[in-house]
């Protein structure tokens, strides 16, 4: 546990501090907000004996820095009578009581980004700092379990179908106290603030009344902030009229509303592309369609797409309005609605045929003492600068989340090129008259070397029915796997430095050869590579050299 504070900006109650205390297993954390430091005395005993009625047993260990808020005869009492160990951090050592102080971090930095995005007044920070915790706890992934701490302390998994926005605006309907007349408003325009702790209810900053409300009849528009209040908050006065978020302990709400599905999608990489004078597509390998059989016909939903989001085609030229009727229109959510449609059927066989040219993997028995790492599909439309659909994407990638530290990986950092070094490569391909040509690597991760022993599931909906106990030993990096972006770049760092290049000492994203007077530099962002040379045969031989050897 530990304190933080005191806050420059009291809170809308006159809170300065925030007691944050953390159960070491499972990283539930709860959040006290106090006028002064002595009030400590009388609210973390009375926090404790909820934690032991909750969990019917006692509390064995708490651990905080020397602070008087903590070391005090009251505290200590009660220690006594309770049979807890009271553990206590050396002074000016922190770091042993990092759990607690990282979680402090956490949760300012959390609540200090809610309240600029949102807009709101700076005295609403125990607001986002109290909304931060409990949706922290609701949604962090503790990395040794690989399930929230909510799971962890609970014994349940969270809905998080209730969340919404921070600070966003919504409608809060009237609560009856005042009468009505027969056409006046039935809602009143408010500010998310949270969640109630004590009920299953929302809390609502009500923009008439000025005064916070907690109510679970709201309708809620997660598009805009709070922004436009901002003005209007800070002038009025709310010290005595808004209450401070008690802290949470047991409550799961759970509401009717519908839960969200968001799908995440890791960024694609496309072909390899040359801009000179405009943009052209380099000539790619034509891949063959595989025999398939079609069990049943397109979805009509796959075909008519949906109304409300669908893909302008007014100003398409009519080749282009025809090319885009026969690309499917809609991303599968999953792999069993892909498998309904013969084009991502098509998209993810050319991902599998991409891995069989690149030898990515050979197909081996399950071994016995290996973590075998799960994979997914993830689907993608790609459009043109108009909106229009020219392709399905589809991606194989690792559930990198399971991998094991030291066993199924070693190093994953990649060096990555800031802004500030492409500004400069540019500006000195302007000042020497150079002119710059950009690659982008298609299926770049597949060409790194991995060094590890890793092993993959076949992937959903392409498993060999006679081979189905064996899994996929890879010998390049895939898409997903912690230390793909590294072996990336020592595969892409090797090729160039054996084709006579040198890297760069400070920026080593920036590689260059010298021939006589003249000079190629390379500079590599991820699978984005930019080069530019004095003399045009020099780019070009280098652009040649990639097509063949980065496939």
């Amino acid at each position: 546990m530990d304190l933080f504070g005191p806050v420059e900006t009291p809170s809308v109650g006159g809170k300065r501090y925030t007691l944050v205390m953390v159960d070491d297993y499972s990283r539930y954390t709860w959040t006290v907000f106090l006028t002064k430091k002595n009030e400590t005395l009388q609210k973390l005993p009375s926090l404790l004996k909820q934690l032991q009625t909750e969990k019917n047993m006692k509390v064995r260990t708490i651990r905080s820095d020397r602070g008087t808020e903590f070391v005090n005869k009251v505290i200590r009492d009660f220690c006594d009578q309770n049979g807890t160990f009271h553990q206590l951090s050396a002074a000016r050592t922190p770091q042993q009581n990092g759990v607690a102080e990282r979680r402090n971090r956490t949760l300012k930095e959390a609540a200090r980004t809610m309240i600029a995005e949102s807009g709101l007044p700076i005295r609403y920070w125990a607001e986002a700092i109290n909304t931060a915790c409990y949706t922290q706890n609701r949604s962090m992934i503790h990395k040794n379990h690989q399930k929230t701490p909510y799971e962890l302390w609970k014994g349940r998994k969270p809905n998080i179908s209730y969340f919404h926005v921070f600070g966003c605006k919504c409608y809060i309907l009237n609560n009856g106290k005042e009468n009505l007349k027969v056409f006046q408003e039935k809602a009143d325009e408010g500010v998310f603030l949270g969640y109630s702790s004590s009920s299953k209810a929302y809390r609502i900053l009500n923009r008439r009344t000025i005064q916070v409300e907690e109510s679970i009849h709201v309708k809620f528009d997660d598009s805009t902030s709070a922004e436009e209040l901002s003005e209007t908050l800070q002038k009025i006065n709310l010290e005595d009229k808004i209450s401070e978020p008690s802290e949470e302990i047991t409550i799961n709400p759970v509401f009717s509303t519908p839960p969200a599905n968001p799908i995440l999608i890791d960024k694609d990489e496309d072909e390899v592309e040359e801009s000179e004078d405009g943009s052209s597509e380099l000539p790619r390998q034509q891949l063959s369609e595989p025999d398939l059989t079609w069990l049943r016909d397109h979805p009509p939903d796959q075909v008519i797409g949906q109304v409300t989001s669908g893909i302008r085609t007014r100003s398409a030229s009519r080749r282009e309005a025809m090319f885009t009727c026969c690309i499917s229109q809609m991303e599968p959510m999953n792999v069993e609605e892909a498998l309904e449609d013969s084009d991502w059927i098509n998209a993810m066989q050319e991902e599998l045929t991409q891995f069989e040219r690149n030898q990515v993997w050979e197909l081996v028995p399950r071994p016995k003492h290996q973590n075998v790492i799960g994979t997914k599909w993830v689907f993608k439309n790609k459009a043109d600068e108009e909106g229009n659909i020219v392709r399905n994407k589809a991606r194989l990638v690792a559930k990198g989340y399971c991998q094991e530290e030291d066993i199924d990986f070693d190093e994953t950092f990649a060096p990555v090129a800031r802004l500030e070094a492409i500004r400069i490569f540019l500006a000195y391909a302007a000042y020497n008259d150079i002119k710059v040509y950009q690659m982008d690597v298609k299926s770049a991760f597949l060409n790194g070397e991995l060094e590890e022993e890793v092993y993959v599931e076949q992937p959903p909906g392409f498993v060999i029915p006679t081979q189905s106990s064996c899994v996929y030993k890879l010998r390049k990096a895939l898409y997903g796997l912690k230390q793909a972006p590294r072996a990336w770049y020592d595969t892409l760092s090797l090729f160039l430095v054996n084709h006579g290049f040198t890297k760069g000492k400070v920026d080593k994203t920036l590689f260059q050869i010298s021939v006589a007077n003249h000079i190629l530099l390379v500079q590599i962002y991820v699978d984005d590579i930019i080069f530019g040379s004095t003399i045009q045969n020099y780019a070009r031989s280098f652009l040649k050299l990639c097509r063949r050897s980065l496939r």
